[in-house]
């Protein structure tokens, strides 16, 4: 059995040249626009979870497959992504639009499964994943959220659901909250009245103090 863990190692994360920063949240709250602005800012490799080549599947993976096949595709795509977020930190940091937080939270909420039960399917998988230095969590109200989704040309089912399927909605910021309670990388970041440069001003001043710190990236 021991023969078989090797190719089951995590590659090194030694040389790691910057931080690992996390975009979490609900569909159309705001992180893709505000990764590539971090991107920019930080001079980041920006990356979205899933990531190629699981994103061309998810449409096809989210309408035919029972909950577990669906769960272990996310959890395959999670751990490729884990994989190129290790590579592109040799190189730098790394903003990553969603990650393990997005995985538990969406597929309790879209399943109906107690997110407790999630946390126990995953488990066994975090050693493998490149933990975040600094996870933030957008939050909106539902007028600011639809206002954004008003605009957003890239509208997609997962976007749809969130006000056309009972109870969506609230069981995803409850799961997100729930998460955040367990994750000490976690910080909850409020969105109304903020401008997109705003937030970044904000996770820009939070990793600079990170900075200052003994021990961190």
């Amino acid at each position: 059995m021991s023969a078989l863990l090797s190719p089951y190692t995590p590659g090194t994360d030694e040389g790691r040249l910057g931080p690992f920063v996390v975009l979490e949240g609900v569909s159309g709250v705001g992180k893709s626009t505000l990764a590539r602005l971090l991107a920019e800012r930080l001079d980041a490799t920006e990356i979205h979870t899933l990531t190629d080549p699981h994103t061309g599947w998810s449409d096809t993976v989210n309408r035919e497959l029972r909950p577990l096949p669906q769960f272990a595709f996310y959890l395959s795509g999670l751990l490729h992504v884990s994989d190129v977020v290790r590579q592109h930190l040799c190189a730098g940091p790394v903003v990553a639009d969603r990650y393990i937080s997005s995985v538990m939270a969406c597929h309790a909420a879209v399943n109906q499964v107690g997110l407790d039960r999630v946390r126990e399917l995953i488990a066994p998988f975090l050693p493998y994943l490149v933990a975040p230095d600094a996870t933030f969590c957008l939050i909106s109200s539902d007028s600011s959220l639809k206002q954004r989704m008003s605009s957003k040309t890239d509208v997609r089912r997962d976007d749809t659901d969130l006000f056309d399927v009972p109870g969506r909605l609230a069981r995803l910021r409850e799961n997100f909250q729930s998460v955040a309670e367990t994750d000490l990388s976690m910080v909850m970041l409020p969105t109304d009245g903020r401008s997109p440069d705003d937030l970044a001003d904000i996770i820009v001043k939070h990793l600079e103090g990170m900075r200052a710190q003994p021990d961190r990236y």
